[in-house]
C-alpha cells in the first residue's frame, strides 16, 4: 500500500504524491480524513472501463504526501485548495469532473465555488458541510489539547483509532481483513501519530464550510450529485438532505449497506452512481493527458 501512488510533484516546496489511471475524460478524486487516496482503489476498475481517467492524490500532510514539519503550513480544508490548483496546473487539465469524500468534499465545494468554469460536474460523497463536523466525540477528545494527544501512549492511540475507523464502515469484518492496518499505519507510529493531530485533527473546524454556507446555492450553476451511505454515522442522511436542499438541481443517491467510508463498503454501487451521473452529461471538449 505504501507504493499505491506512483508519482510525485513539488507544490510550493512540498512533495505531493499522485497517480493517474485510465484514458478519457478526467475525474479528480479528493479523499477525506482519516484516510487517503487508497479509499478510491476499489472504484478504479469501473471508472477506467467506463472510459474515464482518474486523477488521485494524497492531500498535503496525508498518506504518501509530505508531512510538513512547520506548524504554520496550512493543511486545512481551505489550505488544500491551493494545492489542488497547483496539481491541476501540473496535470494540464482544463475542465474535469470533481469528486470529494468527507473533508475532501469540503475542499471540492470551495474549489467549485472559486473556479466554476473548470468544474464540469461536482460529486460529493458522505461530505462534510455547514457545521456537520467534528462529531461530539471528536470535540471531547480535542478538548484534551493537541500536545497531550500527540504524546498519548502509542498502543492506546492505535487502539482508539482502530475502533474509530471501524465505526466508519458497515462491514467491519471486511475492513479488518482488508485495509484497516494500511489506514492505521498512516496515522499511528512515531510519525503518523503526531502528524495526524498536526495536519488533520487540529483543522477539524467548520469555519471552512460555514464561510461558504450562504453561497451553496451558487453550486447550482453546475451539475451536482450527492452520494451517501445509508448507515453513515459520521455525516448523517439529515446532513445530506440539508445539502441537497441548499444546492438547486442537486440529486441524492442513498446507498444501502454503506457507512461513512461508503467506497469501502459499496464501491461498485458508488462507482455506478458516479458513472451514471457523469455519463449523462455532455462530453468535455478538449482533453489533456
Amino acid at each position: 500500500m505504501r507504493d499505491w501512488l506512483t508519482d510525485h510533484v513539488i507544490v510550493d516546496a512540498k512533495r505531493v504524491a499522485y497517480r493517474i489511471v485510465g484514458q478519457g475524460e478526467p475525474v479528480v478524486l479528493v479523499h477525506g480524513t482519516p484516510s487517503s487516496s487508497l479509499i478510491w482503489r476499489k472504484m478504479l476498475p469501473q471508472l477506467v472501463e467506463a472510459g474515464y481517467q482518474a486523477h488521485m492524490y494524497d492531500m498535503l500532510g496525508y498518506g504518501q504526501s509530505e508531512r510538513p514539519l512547520e506548524p504554520e503550513v496550512d493543511t486545512s480544508i481551505s489550505g488544500q485548495v491551493p494545492v489542488l490548483e497547483k496539481l491541476l496546473e501540473h496535470w494540464q487539465l482544463g475542465q474535469f469532473h470533481l469528486v470529494g469524500h468527507d473533508i475532501g468534499g469540503g475542499v471540492a465545494q470551495r474549489f467549485a465555488l472559486f473556479h466554476p468554469d473548470q468544474v464540469k460536474s461536482l460529486t460529493l460523497i458522505d461530505s462534510v458541510s455547514f457545521d456537520s463536523y467534528p462529531s461530539r466525540r471528536t470535540r471531547q477528545q480535542l478538548a484534551m489539547g493537541l500536545e497531550a494527544l500527540i504524546r498519548a501512549p502509542a498502543d492506546k492511540h492505535r487502539a482508539h483509532f482502530r475502533e474509530w475507523l471501524l465505526s466508519a464502515v458497515e462491514d467491519r469484518q471486511a475492513m479488518r481483513d482488508g485495509p484497516l492496518n494500511a489506514y492505521l499505519e498512516m496515522i499511528t507510529g512515531p510519525i503518523g501519530q503526531g502528524s495526524f493531530f498536526q495536519h488533520q485533527a487540529r483543522h477539524y473546524d467548520p469555519c471552512h464550510t460555514m464561510e461558504i454556507a450562504d453561497r451553496m446555492h451558487e453550486l447550482g450553476r453546475i451539475p451536482v450529485k450527492l452520494i451517501w451511505g445509508a448507515q453513515d454515522a459520521w455525516q448523517t442522511i439529515k446532513m445530506a438532505e440539508r445539502l441537497r436542499q441548499s444546492i438547486p438541481g442537486a440529486s441524492l443517491d442513498i446507498i444501502d449497506g454503506a457507512g461513512h467510508f461508503s467506497p469501502e463498503d459499496q464501491p461498485d454501487a458508488i462507482a455506478q452512481s458516479l458513472i451514471s451521473f457523469v455519463t449523462a452529461l455532455p462530453r468535455i471538449g478538449a482533453l489533456h493527458a
